[in-house]
Order: structure tokens, then C-alpha cells, then sequence
């Protein structure tokens, strides 16, 4: 039987909470201090402790570094009001292992404490349990199954782990969030597991990625406008705010906003009101914002490309999105992952993966993120007729590069295209070519030929220093 220490000055809702655990199955013990409470921790044995914020003695955040010192292993759940959320964030960067909010939900409590008590098992698949890409599985760590019909799948990783536990930290709140991270990590994918974690779940989640979008266009998108507001307007039209009333509005790259739609939109915020364009009626609106910005908007607000006062309406809760190089350990779950998803849309039974491939995986920077992961995994199935995917199937610049990032001695000039560029004419268009290939052989051997590398250095894309390279050739 496991047991849980409460503990809590409250004796109303030790007591409340002791009998439904132990309704539950668990073994109870409370302590009304929070000295009373570490010192019958150090006396006995407990799974899990579900530990007050506010103490009459000690902070909660004390009682779990002192709970620590005795036990590093030690399960602390922290018990705490919305007004202490922010704090909370402090108190499980500390190594709490989640919060619950008061008023308690049953269900909540139980659920937070079978995730804590949950032991992690061994990969299991129905199709490629013995497979190469399932014995890379379990050396790397990852003990989930994928499925083609999940929307969302919560790797291994210790950034990946850290990027999850704050999303269940916010979701619960109403905070605008903003969201940070290079392109290809997932943004809109972690902005729509916000809104499924939230109490707006049963809402509508409406994305609108302000990238590309003229200032008209942009207003027309976010507020609706009414007929004849502009050339081309034929009929009134709902604006992205009125269809996600209730729910929650993702806005990807909303750094490019004019300054004109930034106004607009820092009034809405706001008032939670607006007028489509061209219109004179204010609608009310309640909808939670999400932004996302593969810059930082602190240094854009600074640099006057973006509305300060807009930016700390925004900044309740930011999040940094790990790029994907930084979480090797998700790479064989999201292999599998993604591979499941593409059998479904190619009915086609791919099972798994080469060692080799696995390796090539594990060895590649992933510039692109997950989209190109993904991207390259549904391009290996469709390639691939039957069996498991080989390295044949792989882009020639992922194998290519992957040659040269691996650990070892960088060679003195690269393989496949260490000929110099020989011209019989020296003319200036070609001596701009020698100067082009020498500054690229020379960043190539600065970066023990890791392409991606040597792209970021240049200022150019992968594919065109990859082509550039190929050009070369004789």
C-alpha cells in the first residue's frame, strides 16, 4: 500500500483529504506544521508528499529543499492557490514534481498522484517490437508507443520533460503566453496542447499566422469587417477574435504586425472589445491569447519594431521551445511517431528502421527542427515498398552531412569534393567563384564539415551551401 504524507495547517483539510485517500487505497499520515512535517518524513518511509504552500511556519518551497536534503528522490506535490501560480513555477524548477490548485478536484489529486507514483515500463508496439528502430528506443530512453491516430506525443527528454511540466503549470490559467523558438519546433502543435489542457478545451482554437499578411488583410483577419469596408469586401465577414469567443487565439510570428494592427489589437486585449473594420458596433470578446515569435520580443520592443505596452500584455507567461538537437533522446519516440502517421496516410506497412538510419538520426543537427524530422520521415515511406527504412532512402544532404558531424578527427580535406575550382580563364566572374569556394571550404573545415554549421556561419540555407558544393564538382 503506498503511502502519502499531507501536510498542511489547515486540520479541516488534512482530515478531508487523509479519508478520501484512503478511500482510494492509499495510507495516510498528516502534520499540521511544516517542521512536524519533515520531521515524521525523516522518521518513516513516504511515496508521496502533498505539502501545503503556505505554511504557518515554514514556505513550502523551505519544506521541499529540507524534504530534498534527506530524500533527492523525494515525490513533493505542492498544494497552492491561483494567486501563487508564478511562484509555483519557482517551487517545481526546485524539484517539486507538480502543484495542484485549490479549491481541490478529486479527480485532480488522484490523477496528479498516479502520474507521480507511475513507474515507466518497456517500449511496446503492436508491429516491430524486435526492431532496430524499437531496440534504439529503449537504449535512448523512451518508453512510449506511438500511435497514428495521436494528435500529440510528449518525448523523454529532459528539455522536452521541463517544456511539458510548464505547459500543465499554465494551461490551467487564463494567462496570455507567449511562445519562443526557432522555426520547426512545434509552436502551434504546443500552443493547441495548451488549449486542450485548459478549461477553454470545449471552445474553439483558431491559429492565424501573421507572417505574411498585408495591414489590411491582417485587420480584416483578426476583427471581421462589414460589407464595402474596403474594394473586395462583397459581404460582412467573422474575424478570427469572434471565432474563437470562449477559446483561445494563437497568433504565430506576431512580430509582423503593423504598428497601426498592434494598436488595434493592445485595445482588444484590453477593453475585450472591438469593431470589425469598416463598422461602428463594439462586440465583447473573451478569448485567450497565444503568441508565438521566433525573436525575442523583449529586443524587438527595444529596437521600436514592436509595442511595449502590447509586449507586457502578452509576457504573463512565456515559454521556450527546445529545438529539436537538444532532445536526442526523442528522436527514436518520434521516428516511430511520425513513421506510424505516415503508414496510415500511405497505407503502407513500414516497420521500423536500420540501425544505421537510427545512427544517422542521432548524428544530425536537425536545422529544420521537427517539421524537417517529419518531413524526411514521410519522404523514407514513401520511398520504402516493404521491410524497414535504409539509409538509401535518406536525403543525400542528411547522410552527407551526418559524415562529417560524428565525433572523431575532422579529415584534412572533404571526400567528395576536396578538387579545387580550375578555370583556364581567370576572369572576374570566375575568380569570384575561387574566392566563393575557398571562404566555404575553409568554413567547411572549421566546423569539421558539419554543413549546418557552416550554413548559419555563411548566412545561407543548407540546401544552398549543399548546392553550391555540388557545383563545384568536377
Amino acid at each position: 500500500m503506498k503511502r502519502i504524507l499531507i501536510i498542511d495547517d489547515d486540520m479541516d483539510m488534512c482530515n478531508l483529504l487523509g479519508r478520501f485517500l484512503q478511500k482510494k487505497g492509499f495510507e495516510t499520515e498528516a502534520s499540521h506544521s511544516g517542521n512536524k512535517g519533515i520531521a515524521k518524513f525523516k522518521e518513516s518511509k513516504f511515496d508521496v508528499v502533498l505539502c501545503d504552500f503556505r505554511l504557518g511556519d515554514k514556505e513550502g518551497r523551505e519544506v521541499l529543499k529540507e524534504l530534498k536534503q534527506i530524500d533527492p528522490t523525494a515525490i513533493v506535490i505542492i498544494i497552492t492557490g491561483y494567486s501563487d501560480i508564478k511562484t509555483a513555477v519557482d517551487v517545481i524548477k526546485a524539484g517539486a514534481f507538480d502543484y495542484i490548485t485549490k479549491p481541490l478536484i478529486p479527480e485532480e489529486v488522484l490523477n496528479v498522484i498516479g502520474r507521480a507514483l507511475q513507474q515507466p515500463g518497456g517500449v511496446s508496439s503492436d508491429q516491430g517490437k524486435n526492431s532496430a528502430s524499437a531496440q534504439a528506443a529503449r537504449k535512448y530512453g523512451n518508453s512510449r508507443p506511438s500511435s497514428p491516430d495521436d494528435e500529440f506525443l510528449v518525448g523523454q527528454a529532459p528539455a522536452t520533460k521541463e517544456l511539458y511540466r510548464q505547459i500543465e503549470l499554465v494551461a490551467p490559467t487564463n494567462y496570455s503566453i507567449i511562445l519562443y523558438g526557432e522555426s520547426g519546433t512545434g509552436k502551434e502543435v504546443i500552443a493547441r496542447t495548451i488549449h486542450q489542457y485548459s478549461a477553454r478545451r470545449e471552445k474553439p482554437f483558431i491559429a492565424m499566422d501573421c507572417g505574411t499578411l498585408s495591414k489590411e488583410l491582417a485587420g480584416s483577419e483578426l476583427f471581421g469587417h462589414v460589407k464595402g469596408a474596403f474594394t473586395g469586401a462583397l459581404n460582412d465577414k467573422d474575424g478570427h477574435f469572434e471565432l474563437a469567443n470562449g477559446g483561445t487565439l494563437f497568433l504565430d510570428e506576431v512580430a509582423n504586425l503593423s504598428y497601426e494592427i498592434q494598436a488595434a489589437l493592445l485595445r482588444t486585449v484590453q477593453e475585450r472589445k472591438f469593431k470589425r473594420v469598416g463598422g461602428v458596433k463594439e462586440m465583447d470578446v473573451d478569448v485567450r491569447i497565444i503568441v508565438a515569435s521566433n525573436e525575442n520580443l523583449q529586443e524587438a520592443y527595444r529596437k521600436g519594431r514592436f509595442r511595449e505596452d502590447l509586449f507586457h500584455r502578452f509576457n504573463e507567461f512565456s515559454i521556450m521551445l527546445p529545438a529539436f538537437r537538444y532532445r536526442k533522446e526523442d528522436i527514436p519516440l518520434f521516428a516511430e511517431f511520425f513513421l506510424a502517421k505516415a503508414n496510415k496516410e500511405l497505407n503502407k506497412e513500414v516497420v521500423g528502421f536500420e540501425p544505421d538510419v537510427m545512427e544517422i538520426f542521432m548524428n544530425y543537427s536537425w536545422p529544420g527542427n521537427l517539421r524537417e524530422f517529419r518531413n524526411v520521415i514521410r519522404r523514407a515511406a514513401l520511398l520504402t515498398s516493404s521491410g524497414t527504412v535504409n539509409a538509401r532512402v535518406l536525403p543525400p544532404e542528411i547522410v552527407d552531412t551526418n559524415l562529417y558531424s560524428t565525433a572523431g578527427p575532422a579529415p584534412t580535406v572533404a571526400p567528395s569534393h576536396s578538387h579545387p575550382v580550375i578555370h583556364k580563364e581567370m576572369d572576374l566572374k570566375n575568380a569570384a567563384a575561387q574566392a566563393e569556394y575557398d571562404t566555404i571550404m575553409n568554413v567547411l573545415k572549421q566546423v569539421n564539415y558539419n554543413k549546418s554549421r557552416a550554413a548559419e556561419i555563411l548566412k545561407i540555407d543548407r540546401k544552398t551551401l549543399y548546392n553550391k558544393i555540388k557545383s563545384y564538382q568536377p
